[in-house]
C-alpha cells in the first residue's frame, strides 16, 4: 500500500472553547483520566525533547509520575543524554499523544530538578529489580556488551543483598517542567483539527485558537 494511502479519518470528539476553561492543568487531568479509561498501553508515556550545549535537539519516551499546577514530573539517570542536555539548557518540551482519543498535547517550559526528599521518595517506592537497575546502568554511556551490563547487574545485586531499601544512586532522580504554554489537540473530520493553545501570563493563563 502506498504511504500516501495511509490516513485516519478521525471523528471522535470535538474540543471547544467552552468546554475547555480556563484552567489547563484541569483540563489536562480531566484527558489524562479519559486516556487511563480508555485501555490503552502507557497513558503516561511522553516524549521529551531537550536541546545539548551545541543546539542538536533530541528527543525520547519517558513516563510522567506526576503532575499537577507546579509541574510535570519524570526521573532518569542524571548523566544521561537528557540529563546532559538539561544541564545545558534547562527548557524542554512534552508530547503526550493518545491515538485511541485522537488526542495529543504538547507542554513547554523550563526543567528544574526536584528536591532530593522527592527523589528518595519515589525511588523507595520502584521495585527492587528497577532499583538495583538504576545502580548498574551507566545510562547512555557505551559498553562492550549486553554480558558486561548483566554482570554489573549481578555486582549490585550482591552489594545489595539483604537490603530491602537500597539507597538512592547519587546521579538518579527526578526533574519538573514547570508549563509556560499547554497546546491541545483534537482530530477532527478533513484535517480541521482543533489546537488550543494555553500560554501562561503571570498568574493568569491566556487562551488562543490555531489553526489546523
Amino acid at each position: 500500500m502506498p504511504k500516501s494511502n495511509l490516513r485516519t479519518e478521525y471523528v471522535r470528539s470535538a474540543l471547544l472553547e467552552d468546554d475547555a476553561g480556563d484552567d489547563p492543568i484541569a483540563l489536562f487531568g480531566r484527558w489524562y483520566e479519559e486516556a487511563v479509561h480508555a485501555g490503552g498501553r502507557d497513558p503516561n508515556a511522553m516524549s521529551l525533547a531537550t536541546t545539548d550545549a551545541g543546539g542538536h535537539p533530541s528527543v525520547r519516551i519517558v513516563l510522567c509520575k506526576e503532575f499537577d499546577h507546579a509541574g510535570f514530573v519524570f526521573f532518569t539517570n542524571y548523566s544521561s543524554r537528557k540529563g546532559r542536555d538539561l544541564s545545558h539548557n534547562p527548557n524542554g518540551c512534552l508530547l503526550f499523544y493518545w491515538p485511541d482519543l485522537e488526542r495529543q498535547v504538547r507542554v513547554s517550559g523550563a526543567v528544574q530538578t526536584i528536591s532530593t526528599a522527592e527523589s528518595d521518595a519515589y525511588f523507595a517506592e520502584r521495585p527492587l529489580a528497577a532499583r538495583i537497575g538504576a545502580w548498574a546502568s551507566p545510562q547512555s554511556e557505551p559498553i562492550a556488551g549486553r554480558e558486561s551490563l548483566e554482570r554489573r547487574y549481578g555486582e549490585m545485586e550482591q552489594r545489595f543483598a539483604g537490603q530491602a531499601t537500597p539507597p538512592r544512586p547519587p546521579h538518579w532522580g527526578g526533574y519538573r517542567l514547570v508549563p509556560d504554554s499547554l497546546e491541545f489537540w483534537q482530530g477532527r473530520p478533513s484535517r480541521l483539527h482543533d489546537r488550543l493553545l494555553f500560554s501562561r501570563r503571570g498568574v493568569e493563563w491566556e487562551l488562543v485558537r490555531l489553526a489546523p
